[in-house]
């Protein structure tokens, strides 16, 4: 298993940070854009967040197929990142422009513009990580790999989150609409550049045998007829999690219950007769790393971005200084990339298991702290900051590591390999938990009275801010800590699963 060179590992990496001007962007200032500048309630903003993750529920799993089954002479993934960037770049800069609507078209608009961003987001970021997983065979080289991308990714959040707030007020000069909207089309242009240099310097080598039993057009209207088992659950989560009472309690709970007997019945039938689509999900139902993953990738997404969506109101009015919270994100950024980078070492010292329980639990703990900082002691914030995010920074780097390796277990077990679908499942519980995460800033405001157009509403809603930068966010980490102990897959099985399917690779590679 040869090394990576670090020309290549760079390449992957600048598209992360490409992705992450929207991500992170996204992540840290929309809410507060929604609500303070473009006009939406923060009602009505946290269910424009939620109900843009149930498209994302599909058009994931429809991705990932299509990127399995592509084939070019530049490889499975690679193509979709070239193709995808130009609509990417578009949506940012829709989504973060202020049209002169009234309130009801231009909550319209905000749907349109950012369900398009999610699918561009999709489009280029399904293939991106799935990339990763083809780029080397290695674990420990995919351990590497994962730490650059996140180091990458780390410094596409600094550009857009360190300097937007500055950007907005030169350009606007007084003005957010327009100051917003032409910061934009400068990292519009940045990420472009980024995912052509991505496109140019990686290469993918590893080749899993391809099933040709059925194509994609069959496998399409596979799963159309299985589509309520995808939306339903999210459809039942989404209403439980925005209006909490009795009825949506019930409709939870009845399909969820729904949902664990139809799987139960699944996994239990013979595959002779499935589908390719649903031996693939067969397969990763029964999966039990890729499983717990998928939790984690939700609970860890909901604390980061618990924390980083209350950041620039918290700045705004707890702390009154509304362009130190991008002095702030620097902060986090710089130390988030030494985080990042730390941690191939750290888990090769410990095991990523260890490593993941023991980043989730410090990280937790210091956010708690937040919760007793004094109104205006900068001095403890960014030393409070900074400690929890160097742990929480190596939480997304393990997460895609070891999506590799649950990827390597699905092959070793099944002969089987659909590492599109396993990493588009990766990037959807991420944006679900983002979205899901930013919705939960809303909410907490909302019931606190909050209202970005009416300063008189601000008082009553700083205990609410005071939370949602402690307890809050911390609680996703300790029940993180939790799940990660019953993850299977030790150091040592990683190595004995790699050494195997390298000799059953070379005995099928053409002589």
């Amino acid at each position: 298993m040869s090394k990576l060179l670090i020309k290549e590992k760079l390449g992957y990496a600048v598209g992360d940070a490409a992705a992450n001007l929207v991500w992170r962007g996204a992540l840290a200032y929309l809410a507060v854009f929604y609500t303070d500048t473009f006009g939406l309630t923060a009602a009505a903003a946290a269910m424009l967040f939620l109900v843009v993750r149930l498209s994302d529920g599909v058009t994931d799993i429809i991705m990932g197929m299509i990127a399995d089954r592509t084939s070019t002479r530049w490889g499975k993934f690679r193509p979709w990142i070239l193709i995808s960037t130009p609509f990417l770049a578009l949506f940012m800069v829709l989504c973060f422009t202020t049209p002169d609507f009234s309130d009801q078209n231009k909550l319209i608009y905000a749907y349109v513009t950012y369900i398009g961003l999610t699918l561009a987001y999709t489009l280029n970021n399904v293939p991106y990580s799935a990339l990763m997983g083809v780029m080397t065979a290695s674990a420990t080289e995919r351990t590497s790999l994962s730490g650059f991308r996140l180091a990458g990714a780390f410094a596409g959040g600094l550009l857009v989150m360190g300097f937007l707030p500055d950007l907005v007020a030169y350009f606007g000069a007084g003005d957010d609409s327009k100051g917003y909207q032409y910061s934009m089309y400068l990292f519009a242009a940045i990420l472009m550049t980024l995912m052509v240099i991505t496109f140019a310097t990686t290469k993918e080598r590893v080749t899993p045998a391809i099933d040709e039993s059925s194509n994609l057009s069959t496998e399409l209207k596979d799963l159309c007829k299985n589509l309520p088992f995808i939306i339903l659950p999210l459809l039942a989560t989404t209403l439980f999690f925005y209006y909490r009472n009795l009825y949506s309690g019930i409709f939870f709970i009845l399909i969820m219950a729904l949902m664990w007997f139809v799987i139960k019945r699944l996994i239990n039938q013979d595959t002779k007769n499935f589908s390719r689509t649903q031996r693939d999900m067969v397969d990763l139902l029964t999966n039990k790393p890729w499983l717990i993953l998928l939790g984690m990738g939700f609970l860890t997404m909901m604390f980061n971005g618990i924390k980083y969506g209350v950041i620039a109101y918290y700045f705004k009015y707890q702390v009154g200084n509304e362009l130190m919270v991008g002095q702030y994100f620097i902060a986090l950024l710089l130390v988030s990339i030494l985080g990042a980078l730390s941690t191939g070492y750290l888990s090769k010292k410990w095991g990523k298991q260890n490593l993941f329980i023991t980043s989730l639990m410090l990280s937790g703990l210091l956010t708690t702290a937040f919760y007793w900082v004094p109104n205006g002691n900068i001095s403890a914030i960014f030393i409070l900051g900074c400690s929890a995010e160097f742990f929480a920074a190596m939480m997304p780097t393990l997460f895609f590591s070891m999506l590799g390796d649950s990827a390597d277990y699905s092959e070793w077990k099944n002969g089987r390999r659909a590492t599109g679908l396993i990493y588009s499942a990766g990037t959807f519980v991420q944006k679900t938990g983002s979205g899901f995460a930013g919705a939960l800033v809303l909410v907490v405001l909302a019931s606190y009275g909050y209202d970005g157009m009416d300063k008189s509403t601000i008082e009553g809603s700083l205990p609410g801010m005071q939370l949602l930068m402690s307890w809050i966010p911390a609680g996703f980490a300790f029940a993180g800590v939790i799940l990660m102990l019953f993850y299977p897959l030790g150091c040592q099985q990683n190595q004995e699963i790699g050494e195997d399917l390298a000799k059953r690779r070379s005995l099928l590679a053409p002589v």
